[in-house]
């Protein structure tokens, strides 16, 4: 009944353990780099096949990387602005479990934004002195939570890369967007919410999310 956690009994990398991405030359001078959650050496190799260094880069990792690939991790923050781990990843890779505590060491690592998941309790952006926190849609069912970072982290750097605005102000816009893409993600299995949606549909969604939080408040 807990969609918010997971037990990992195996990983296996299967084709990913020899992966060498190699990109072409009409990628190597993008503005924006996301770097999808796979060792940090490949993360690495990736930043350094770009011709210029691009204006965002958003980097995606897990638990098990912190497991056998710390120190290599460590290298890859000191290259990125923003990562984007869960709060147990985040207490894992700081030694913290206050999540304030935790987003500061973790910050001192490289990363300038630090962007930690909840699940269905929402997500968190750090940045500096600043916090800024995005609810969850209260889902009646969550069918898959399969997939729900990864459309979090498509729909975050998809909304900076059509803004072309990387302001604090505007991530948490894109955190907005990201939580209602997410949304859509668990209603069903794998991609195939993703596919149905339409335009009209994520606008809709997002209109959720700003009722969630709006209000007005007068203090006498």
């Amino acid at each position: 009944m807990d969609m918010n956690t997971r037990d990992t009994t195996v990983t296996e990398l299967n084709v990913l353990a020899d992966f060498a991405p190699k990109l072409p030359e009409s990628y190597q001078n993008s503005d924006f780099l996301i770097l999808g959650n796979l060792t940090p050496q490949v993360q690495l190799d990736v930043i350094k096949q770009m011709k210029k260094r691009p204006k965002l880069i958003v980097m995606d990792t897990m638990n098990f990387w912190m497991e056998v690939a710390l120190d290599d991790l460590k290298k890859v923050l000191k290259e990125v602005d923003v990562l984007m781990i869960n709060d147990s990843e985040a207490r894992q890779l700081s030694g913290e479990f206050s999540l304030v505590k935790a987003a500061r060491k973790v910050l001192s690592m490289g990363p300038r934004y630090l962007i930690i998941k909840k699940g269905e309790h929402g997500a968190l952006l750090f940045h500096e002195n600043h916090v800024f926190f995005a609810p969850a849609l209260p889902l009646e069912d969550v069918f898959d939570p399969t997939g729900a970072g990864d459309t979090f982290a498509g729909g975050f750097i998809g909304h900076l890369a059509k803004t072309r605005d990387i302001s604090f102000e505007n991530m948490k816009t894109a955190i907005i967007v990201a939580s209602a893409m997410a949304s859509f993600c668990v209603e069903k299995f794998g991609v195939q919410r993703l596919r149905e949606i339409t335009q009209e549909d994520i606008a809709s969604r997002i209109e959720q999310f700003v009722q969630l939080v709006n209000f007005d408040i007068d203090l006498v």
